[in-house]
């Protein structure tokens, strides 16, 4: 039996290595420690990485979620809700949520609901008025769409 190498990395190598991670891209502290517990490495020296990121400022969770609300919002077309339940999954605080929040413009918001749902509703083959205003309900509540919103959009779009 064949016992597979993993590679070592001494505390210098790993930080230069994570360096470069959060350069490329917005990262979370969990994302962060994930990557550096792949590399093997001991929870004193996560630690010490970890703290030496946000140092020199490489790590900074206000600026993920932020980056990450706007990216979310203006790409994939989330809607608050979805956006709020991913931040909390990568264990982003309340008050960096919130601040993350107001990334997203409120006039903006409106325009891309909009857009999305009669994007959505063209799409929609279906004959029947329940289950087209079922299907479209469903697909803009997946997005994370606030429900308040989703069915005045219906009473809207399908009346």
């Amino acid at each position: 039996m064949q016992f597979e190498r993993t590679k070592s990395y001494t505390l210098k190598e790993a930080t230069r290595k994570l360096e470069g991670y959060c350069a490329y891209q917005e990262r979370c502290h969990k994302e962060v420690k994930q990557k550096l517990k792949d590399m093997n490495m001991i929870p004193k020296a996560i630690d010490e990485i970890v703290s030496h990121l946000i140092q020199e400022n490489y790590l900074n969770e206000e600026r993920f979620a932020q980056s990450f609300a706007r990216g979310k919002f203006n790409i994939k077309k989330w809607g608050r809700n979805r956006i709020v339940n991913e931040l909390k999954f990568r264990g982003i605080s309340r008050f960096n949520i919130k601040t993350a929040l107001h990334e997203i413009d409120d006039e903006k918001y409106v325009t891309t609901l909009d857009a999305l749902a009669k994007k959505r509703l063209a799409a929609i083959r279906e004959t029947n008025k329940q289950k087209r205003r079922r299907k479209l309900a469903d697909y803009l509540l997946y997005r994370g769409w606030e429900s308040h919103l989703v069915y005045g959009k219906l009473k809207e779009l399908i009346p």
